[in-house]
């Protein structure tokens, strides 16, 4: 068996979109630069978006909290504009890069944002789906 293809693989190229049409430069709406996420990346962010609360009979469970679990997918996928600079977040008044996606977008521009960064990474994918993309 030839495992080239394991030791080689494709990198997917970060993609330019329009996250907003209100943000315009020249005439033209911005594209944001959106790049894709590592599993390990996401293991780190879905536990740091993981709380333990007593449960039934006292029993500690972990729940996840979704919105911050979005959120911070969505700010590790940009990597233009960078939601980082401190210009950018005190013009906003915002407490840190997911604080200040919030405040950028609008409620419909911000979930179509977390969806398509979910599509880009692959969530919603099956096994059938890639074997349809390879097929053509």
């Amino acid at each position: 068996m030839n495992l080239s293809a394991f030791l080689n693989p494709i990198e997917k190229e970060n993609k330019k979109v329009v996250v907003s049409d209100r943000f315009v430069e020249n005439g033209k709406p911005v594209e944001w630069e959106i790049k894709t996420i590592s599993e390990e990346k996401e293991e780190a962010i879905r536990k740091s978006c993981t709380i333990k609360k007593k449960g039934k009979n006292g029993a500690m469970e972990k729940e996840l909290d979704e919105n911050l679990f979005n959120a911070k997918m969505a700010v590790e996928s940009i990597v233009y504009p960078d939601l980082q600079n401190a210009e950018l977040q005190d013009h906003y008044n915002a407490l840190g890069a997911e604080d200040l996606l919030k405040k950028m977008l609008t409620s419909g521009e911000y979930w179509s944002f977390v969806l398509f960064i979910q599509e880009f990474n692959g969530y919603g994918k099956t096994l059938d789906d890639m074997v349809d993309e390879a097929k053509n």
